[in-house]
C-alpha cells in the first residue's frame, strides 16, 4: 500500500501581547502521521507512539482522525484512509501538541489522496482537531503549524491570515518543564471580560510588536513583549514564572514569556549566541523552581508542516 508520512512542528503562540492572534513555529519537536490507504471507508487509528497509553485510538476522539475525518468530509472522499501516530511534543505542554498532530494529520492524507487542496482548507480541517484536543479551536497554533513562519491571524472565520517578517537573526529559546498545564483549564481562569485599561495595552503592545518585526526593531519589540491580559492571570500555574523571564532578560533576551497556555515559556532574542546565553539562564532558573528537569530548544523561526518520507508500494 502507498503510504504518506509527514510532520508538523512545534509551535509558540499568544507570544506575549499577540493572545489568541500571533504564533509561531520553531525547528526540533513535532509530531509525524503516516497516512495509508485502508479497505472501507472512513478513518482508523492503527497506532499511536510517545502518548504513553493516553492517546484514543478511536478516530472520531483524536484530534490527528477529527481533523483527517473533517479533509475527507471537505474533499468529498470516501476512500479509508489509516493513521499511524507519532508523538514528538509532549502532551499538554503549551507546544501547541494537538495542533501539531492535526496539521500533520491533513498534509499526510492530502498528499496520500494527491489532491493539493488549498491551504485555507487544511487550515480548517486541522481547526477541527484543534477544537477536539484543546476545547476550542486555536489558529495560533494550527496556523504556523501549517504555514511556518511568524503569523498573525486577524480572523479565524473566515480565515484571514498575515505572514508578518521575521527579523534577521531573530532566534527563539522555547523552555518545556516538567508540568502539564490543559489548555481548557487555562483558558477558565481568563473568564470572559478585561478591563478597559489591560484591553488598550494589549492593543498597545501588539501593534508594537507588528511594527517592530516589520522595521526589524529589536528594541521596540522587547518593550512590546508584554501581556496584559492572559498571563497575569495565569502566572501562578508555573513556578518561579517572573524569575524565569527575569533571568532571560538578564541574559541579553528581548523579552520572555509563556508558550501558549503554558507551561512552557519562551524568549526572543537579536541573534543566536544571545538566545544559547538565554537559554542557558532559563533552564537554570526553571531547574531551580521547577522539579523533575526540562527540555531547551534554540531555534530560528521555522517552516511548517511538509512530507518528510513516501512509499509507493
Amino acid at each position: 500500500m502507498p503510504s504518506v508520512t509527514a510532520f508538523a512542528p512545534a509551535t509558540v503562540s499568544n507570544v506575549g501581547c499577540g493572545f489568541d492572534a500571533l504564533g509561531f513555529a520553531i525547528d526540533g519537536p513535532g509530531d509525524e502521521i503516516t497516512a495509508e490507504f485502508r479497505e472501507g471507508t472512513g478513518v482508523e487509528i492503527t497506532a499511536i507512539a510517545g502518548d504513553n497509553g493516553r492517546l484514543s485510538l478511536d478516530a472520531h476522539r483524536n484530534t490527528a482522525g477529527v481533523a483527517a475525518l473533517a479533509l475527507l468530509a471537505a474533499l468529498g472522499k470516501t476512500r479509508g484512509v489509516s493513521l499511524a501516530i507519532r508523538k514528538g511534543l509532549p502532551l499538554a505542554s503549551g507546544l501547541g501538541g494537538s495542533a501539531a498532530s492535526a496539521a500533520a494529520a491533513v498534509v499526510a492524507v492530502d498528499a496520500l489522496l494527491g489532491t493539493r487542496a488549498p491551504v485555507d482548507l487544511l487550515i480548517a480541517c486541522a481547526l477541527e482537531g484543534e477544537r477536539l484536543g484543546a476545547g476550542s479551536a486555536h489558529p495560533d497554533n494550527v496556523v504556523p503549524a501549517i504555514c511556518g513562519g511568524f503569523v498573525l491571524v486577524r480572523n479565524p472565520q473566515p480565515l484571514d491570515v498575515v505572514r508578518l517578517p521575521v527579523p534577521a537573526g531573530l532566534t527563539a529559546v522555547v523552555v518545556h518543564p516538567a508540568l502539564e498545564i490543559e489548555t481548557a483549564s487555562a483558558r477558565a481562569l481568563l473568564g470572559d471580560a478585561i478591563p478597559l485599561a489591560d484591553a488598550i495595552r494589549q492593543w498597545a503592545n501588539l501593534g508594537a510588536l507588528v511594527d517592530g518585526l516589520h522595521r526589524s526593531d529589536f528594541e521596540l519589540i522587547s518593550r512590546a513583549l508584554v501581556d496584559s491580559v492572559a498571563e497575569p492571570r495565569r502566572a501562578g500555574l508555573v513556578p518561579g514564572l517572573e524569575a524565569i523571564k527575569r533571568a532571560a532578560v538578564a541574559a541579553g533576551a528581548l523579552g520572555a514569556g509563556l508558550s501558549g497556555s503554558g507551561p512552557s515559556l519562551f524568549a526572543l532574542c537579536r541573534d543566536r549566541a544571545t538566545a544559547d546565553r538565554a537559554a542557558v539562564a532559563m533552564t537554570a532558573a526553571v531547574d531551580a523552581h521547577i522539579r523533575g528537569g526540562s527540555q531547551t530548544y534554540v531555534s530560528a523561526i521555522a517552516s511548517g508542516a511538509r512530507v518528510v518520507a513516501t512509499c509507493a508500494s
